[in-house]
């Protein structure tokens, strides 16, 4: 729990670096995010998730290919509103397999570094699936469970034009598993942004 809460403090006060960074940068940039645009992206990368093994009777990997389908919105030239959905992949875990989604909602905090270049934060929710299957006896429990938890996550941008970006961020989603509480599972990823 106190990793967890570094981890939620760090977050929060990113995004409230990055929201004080933006207003003392050139105003040359905030056309591709003014008030009203929006945007759509694809990110792929890798999930990492922080689970135990139980007895550690049978071999385990804890990452796999994750991808992020994502669109959003922005109110002001520096703050607005994502949704999006991740499926974090499937992890050979105590003699089973263990599997995650989610539907995420963040606000979004951006910060103009040039023209084309900006960093972001997200502070958020996001409604994970889980889905455990193991071995009887291995210490790990089975069970399908779902909720509500915290999201947040950094990246930067580059703009190579005004309608298409590529996009380099990470992402940390709280969610419930199956005898387990609340898990951390991460997402490294890089992506495609369409701005319209």
């Amino acid at each position: 729990m106190k990793s967890f809460n570094r981890s939620f403090a760090a977050a929060v006060l990113s995004v409230a670096a990055l929201t004080a960074a933006a207003g003392v940068q050139a105003q040359s940039n905030y056309a591709l995010y003014s008030p009203g645009a929006s945007y759509v992206g694809l990110n792929l990368g890798s999930s990492n998730y922080s689970l135990g093994n139980g007895s550690r009777l049978f071999a385990s990997d804890d990452t796999d290919t994750v991808y992020n389908i994502y669109t959003g919105t922005f109110f002001t030239p520096n703050f607005g509103l994502e949704l999006g959905y991740t499926n974090f992949g499937k992890i050979a875990r105590a003699g089973g397999d263990t599997k995650a989604e989610g539907f995420n909602l963040s606000l979004v905090g951006r910060a103009p570094i040039t023209q084309s270049f900006n960093l972001f934060g997200k502070l958020g929710t996001t409604y994970g699936r889980t889905d455990v299957s193991a071995f009887p006896g291995s210490g790990v429990t089975s069970g399908k469970e779902n909720g509500f938890g915290v999201s947040y996550g950094i990246g930067a941008e580059y703009s190579f034009n005004p309608q298409l970006s590529a996009v380099l961020q990470y992402d940390e989603h709280r969610l419930k598993f199956a005898g387990d509480g609340r898990d951390r599972v991460n997402a490294t990823t890089v992506g495609l942004r369409y701005r319209f």
